[in-house]
This record gives C-alpha cells, sequence and structure tokens, in this order.
C-alpha cells in the first residue's frame, strides 16, 4: 500500500495564510479560517503544504487502504479557494442551491472569492459535511 502524502505537518497556518496570494485570495483565507474555527470550534493544523485542516479522522477503505486526513479545511490556491467539506455520503444539492457562485470537485467546493457565496449556506455546508463525516469515522479535534 501507498502511503498518504498528505500528512500534519508542524508549519505555522498564520505563516501560511499571510503568504497567499493575491490580496484578496489572503484576505479569504483569513475569513475561512474565522468561519472554519467557528464551525468547527477547533485550531487548525497544516495538512502537506497547502491544506489548512480542521479536525481529523482515520479512515479505512474496503480495499485495505487506510490513513490519516483532516476532517475538513480549505487551500487558498492563486486559481481559487478549495474547500474540504464534503465527504461524499449524501446529497448536498439543496444546500449548494442556495450557496451561491461554486464548481464542485468529488468532495472539494471551488470558490472564486467568498464576496461570490452566502456565508451562512457555507457554514451549514460546512457543519453537515462534518456531521456526515462523523457518521461513517470517528471525527476528532486536531
Amino acid at each position: 500500500m501507498t502511503e498518504n502524502k498528505t500528512k500534519p505537518t508542524s508549519e505555522a497556518v498564520m505563516d501560511f495564510l499571510y503568504q497567499a496570494e493575491p490580496q484578496r485570495r489572503r484576505e479569504d483565507a483569513l475569513v475561512l479560517d474565522t468561519i472554519f474555527r467557528d464551525v468547527t470550534g477547533w485550531s487548525p493544523q497544516m495538512w502537506g503544504p497547502s491544506i489548512v485542516g480542521y479536525g481529523s479522522y482515520h479512515y479505512k477503505y474496503d480495499s485495505g487502504r487506510e490513513g490519516d486526513m483532516c476532517a475538513t479545511g480549505f487551500s487558498p490556491r492563486k486559481a481559487n479557494l478549495v474547500l474540504y467539506i464534503m465527504p461524499g455520503y449524501q446529497d448536498y444539492g439543496a444546500l449548494l442551491h442556495r450557496l451561491g457562485k461554486h464548481k464542485l470537485g468529488k468532495s472539494c467546493l471551488y470558490l472564486n472569492k467568498l464576496a461570490d457565496v452566502d456565508e451562512g449556506v457555507l457554514r451549514e455546508i460546512i457543519r453537515t459535511g462534518l456531521d456526515d463525516l462523523a457518521k461513517k469515522y470517528p471525527v476528532e479535534p486536531s
């Protein structure tokens, strides 16, 4: 089995966030950090070089592959904000319809900027994703 490349690191989250470019992305990343802290009640930890994660869980797939990953989080990439908030175990269609402008990946939301979405709905999606994940795997603070 190959080992998961995305692991917790000791890099300072705030140092990473203050380096995000462009400036609008940095500003949105700082707001997202506040939102994730509020919704989860947890302090963030860096996962790999670019994911700000909140909480963690241990997964084990039917294939036998297992590992640890952040329970939820985000990455302020140059092209967009990537939010890791939907474990993919339920239909988030109704929430996403109310969210605002976004693109969807398998378990990721891609946002151009926070101003494009409804913050209350975003908070609801983060909480729902965590609750959904916790039904399948034990979720712990980082």
